[in-house]
């Protein structure tokens, strides 16, 4: 028998579809439904490596990784089937159940999609088949009218599965009511039809306040709204992408370190530095300026989408100078995969995988290492903590004295491996655990999600 489904959509990119989607999956689990997160398609440079269907490795969002960690389901690559990585403003990578499956760009936009939203809609029916409910999570907002035509991630999933739709809008930016209504305005009658009502997220203030407003819109849209979350300093998911990322910020006080992470224009999988944010003696911070890397205690190099481009950013800004002064003053620096090769002696593009075959880059010679660019992708899972997720190899050494790198993702998410690094890098004793606060966070959403949600009325809706 096919499984119950529910599409989160949002009034807005960033308007908490993904912490509704999260919270959701938590509380249903608990009520012993077997539970499967779902995006049919997720543009981040976030990802993840989980199990494929063939059994080998494959990439999904971040998001639909911790999701599926929230409903206790194994993470798999028909979680997320369209994976689309940008490596410029009109052109993405594309990463297809977990492989990657060439380029779309704007010029191609519908054409290229019609291909993606049949494998989306298959791994969709899949999932489907073999869970109680899947929990899908759409992407930008329902109303974008202009990518109507094309669109398999909201209605057009919606409507191949007939799949009820709640709109959930961030009110703690202001005009939600009109959001709420317009959204539901711009769609066709069929599309309309399928959304059932509304969330609100992030509401600070008296919820009595509220009501009068809710009734209203209720009345003019014939759509009830199912709950009203409320803004919550704890609630934090794995990032999605780069909209926030101002650090974790410690109190400063006597004994912090200050840890500066360099914001590369195609940073990604930058939830490497999110355990650090947990160390209540670390002061976490996204930084552009060579200026902010002087005070630093310790300098992190992040992941890139395309590692030679942002090489060349570093060097336009500075950046390249003041990396190098930190390190020679015997101060630490970590750089993490594309980081990693950035701090070797040079980049050799033989197949032109980033930039023109055969070009070849000067690192920033910080580590005896070289790095060679090669056409297939390597994805690797490691115990206890990480994963791999890059088309360079490198050999040679990746530490020299105070300066590191590493291939791997993740692994500071592992206690004793980050309290490791810590404690030799900085002096610094650990004081956090990353699997209990990650835990604690899922569980928080959970509760909120139980507290506020009408989650009988949604499961009926399913049915």
């Amino acid at each position: 028998m096919t499984g119950a489904a529910l599409l989160v959509a949002g009034m807005t990119s960033d308007a908490g579809k993904s912490v509704v989607t999260t919270g959701l999956c938590r509380a249903f689990a608990r009520r012993g439904i077997r539970v499967a997160p779902y995006k049919a398609q997720n543009m981040s440079n976030n990802s993840m490596v989980v199990r494929g269907s063939d059994g080998v490795p494959g990439e999904i969002g971040r998001a639909q990784w911790v999701q599926a960690v929230a409903a206790g389901a194994e993470p798999e690559v028909a979680m997320n089937p369209v994976l689309l990585k940008p490596g410029s403003d009109r052109r993405s990578h594309v990463v297809l159940m977990g492989r990657p499956d060439g380029e779309v760009s704007s010029r191609d936009w519908n054409d290229g999609r019609a291909r993606l939203a049949a494998t989306a809609f298959e791994a969709f029916d899949d999932l489907r088949e073999r869970y109680d409910l899947v929990v899908a999570e759409g992407a930008g907002s329902p109303a974008e009218i202009n990518l109507r035509a094309s669109d398999y991630v909201n209605m057009g999933l919606a409507r191949h599965g007939d799949v009820p739709t709640i709109v959930v809008g961030d009110i703690d930016r202001g005009g939600w009511f009109a959001a709420a209504y317009g959204t539901l305005m711009l769609l066709d009658a069929e599309d309309q039809r399928l959304v059932k009502g509304y969330v609100v997220n992030k509401f600070r203030g008296e919820v009595d306040l509220l009501r009068p407003g809710l009734a209203d819109l209720e009345q003019r849209t014939g759509r009830p709204t199912y709950g009203v979350l409320p803004w919550h300093p704890d609630v934090w998911l794995d990032s999605e992408d780069a909209l926030d990322l101002a650090g974790r910020r410690a109190e400063v006080g006597s004994g912090v370190r200050r840890v500066a992470v360099v914001r590369l224009p195609r940073i990604s999988n930058f939830t490497d530095v999110d355990a650090l944010g947990l160390e209540p003696g670390l002061d976490v911070e996204f930084v552009s300026d060579p200026a902010r890397l002087a005070d630093a205690d310790l300098v992190v190099l992040p992941g890139t989408r395309a590692t030679l481009a942002d090489l060349a950013w570093l060097r336009e800004r500075g950046l390249d100078l003041a990396i190098q002064r930190h390190a020679r003053a015997g101060r630490p620096v970590l750089g993490i995969c594309g980081g990693c090769q950035m701090l070797g002696q040079r980049i050799e593009d033989p197949e032109g995988v980033e930039g023109r075959a055969g070009e070849s880059v000067d690192g920033l010679g910080l580590l005896d290492l070289t790095t060679t660019f090669a056409a297939d992708k390597r994805l690797v899972l490691h115990e206890p903590a990480g994963y791999e997720i890059h088309h360079g190899r490198i050999a040679g050494s990746a530490t020299d004295g105070a300066v590191t790198g590493t291939m791997v993702h993740g692994s500071l998410e592992d206690d004793a491996t980050r309290a490791a690094y810590l404690e030799a890098s900085l002096g610094v004793t650990s004081g956090a655990s990353f699997p209990a606060a990650r835990a604690a966070r899922l569980d928080l959403l959970g509760d909120l999600v139980e507290e506020h949600l009408d989650l009988d009325a949604l499961l009926e809706l399913t049915r």
